[in-house]
């Protein structure tokens, strides 16, 4: 069998091509999907930033929406950053209105926490289990974590907000680590796969 773990990025808004390149770069291969026939045969998968309440509509309308819990639910590896963080929660505090989840991560978050398009900008994020110094986030109409239950570990803080966690199989960043060309966040995220695969 081989050690290279075949991770998808759903392919239903957002940055998907970043997320592939970033995927590839970490020695992972890695494939858009849209469908649950293409969701069963992947070992891991990234919901990438975008717009949450869309990919969540969207993501209904494609038949992804249970597909995916159940995936979750049942122990696949999945990375969300930003909008993609927004699904894996438990609990959004400002819904849009019918605006569902994935779930998968024990925390509450607030979207658009860190203010709107104009006011996006890059940090220096210290990731616990991740070396060689800071992750350079880039934060787009951030969220933030208000809080996380017992079983979910904050690995990032920026400003007094959290921005980085992890529960079991489950990865969420507030922060786009694809459009910066560190890959250390995919490098773990693989690893993460890896280890169960």
């Amino acid at each position: 069998m081989s050690d290279t773990p075949l991770i998808g990025v759903l392919a239903l808004q957002g940055d998907v091509r970043e997320h592939l390149i970033a995927l590839a770069s970490a020695d992972a291969l890695a494939r858009p999907i849209r469908r649950p026939d293409e969701l069963a045969e992947v070992d891991g998968l990234v919901i990438p930033g975008g717009e949450s309440t869309t990919m969540s509509k969207l993501a209904v309308l494609f038949g992804m929406l249970e597909p995916l819990r159940e995936r979750v639910r049942t122990g696949m590896p999945v990375y969300g950053t930003c909008a993609g963080m927004i699904l894996l929660a438990e609990k959004i505090l400002d819904p849009r209105s019918h605006q569902e989840t994935v779930g998968g991560i024990d925390m509450i978050v607030r979207r658009n926490a860190f203010g709107r398009q104009n006011e996006s900008f890059e940090a220096a994020v210290e990731v616990a289990g991740v070396d060689g110094g800071p992750v350079e986030g880039v934060f787009i109409r951030a969220p933030w974590v208000e809080s996380v239950g017992a079983g979910t570990e904050v690995i990032a803080e920026h400003d007094g907000h959290i921005v980085a966690v992890r529960q079991k199989n489950a990865l969420a960043t507030s922060f786009h680590p694809e459009l910066t060309g560190d890959h250390r966040m995919h490098a773990l995220f693989v690893d993460m796969v890896r280890a169960v695969k």
